[in-house]
């Protein structure tokens, strides 16, 4: 994996672009005719309809073939990237339900590495994008972009290009990159899928066999999980995993303005 630099990200980000499944695809094809009818695969990750709706039309102008495959939560966001291995991109709604804040992001970096994400979210803080590029996301995308910048955003990460919108990139150039952040993300990617899954279970304050239930094993499979959760995370107990996990939490501006 080489680092790549990008001038208005303004760090180095050690994400091997261009090793995303997409630039696997286009290597590939050169080599092996068989890839070559294979078209890009995008997951649109969004809790509301038209918003997705709004995403697939801005993607089909996008790109002239494109497979686009859909999910309204992050729970279904892990079983389409299960399911679908040759998915190429994700565009994940940071608030949409089941994900806490950039825990999303984390789980996904860190089970499918090869996958390029794409955040997009009403929250358009400086900060919060610099966090979202600190663990791993391709680009940033506010949800009130216009379309052409939704299409622009597409096409520039499939072409294994990091992107965010003109009106970000000098104010998250300034923003000053989390160490502990850094480290988080590290941890984070340390664990299996399933550990990462228990993880979520316990930030939710589930109890062992809840979790058992939930994920269809054994009560000692969960105690055996938790014991590696809390040696990879650097914690002693359930309670200081949750609160680790609920670092990565975020206020949704949408739902504030609901409110």
């Amino acid at each position: 994996m080489r680092p790549v630099t990008s001038s208005y990200f303004g760090t180095t980000q050690h994400m091997s672009l261009c090793c995303y499944g997409f630039s696997s695809h286009a290597r590939q094809s050169r080599v092996n005719p068989e890839y070559q009818a294979r078209m890009p695969k995008l997951l649109i990750a969004d809790d509301h309809p038209l918003f997705r709706a709004a995403l697939r039309g801005a993607a089909a102008d996008a790109v002239a073939q494109l497979s686009v495959l859909e999910a309204e939560s992050l729970e279904g966001v892990l079983s389409a990237l299960e399911a679908n291995p040759d998915i190429d991109l994700v565009l994940l709604d940071l608030h949409m339900p089941g994900n806490h804040g950039l825990a999303g992001l984390a789980a996904i970096r860190a089970q499918y590495p090869e996958v390029a994400v794409v955040v997009v979210s009403a929250n358009d803080d400086p900060r919060v994008v610099r966090r979202a590029l600190d663990h791993g996301a391709a680009g940033y995308l506010p949800k009130s972009a216009g379309l052409d910048e939704l299409r622009e955003a597409i096409r520039s990460v499939l072409a294994c290009e990091q992107w965010l919108p003109s009106s970000l990139r000098a104010s998250v150039a300034r923003a000053q990159s989390s160490q502990h952040d850094a480290e988080l993300a590290a941890r984070l990617a340390s664990l299996s899928p399933q550990q990462f899954r228990v993880l979520t279970l316990v930030a939710e304050g589930l109890l062992n066999k809840q979790i058992a239930d939930r994920l269809d094993v054994q009560e000692r499979t969960v105690k055996a999980h938790l014991t590696a959760i809390f040696e990879r995370m650097g914690v002693r107990n359930r309670t200081q995993a949750g609160v680790v996990l609920r670092e990565l939490e975020l206020s949704d501006p949408a739902r504030q303005m609901e409110s």
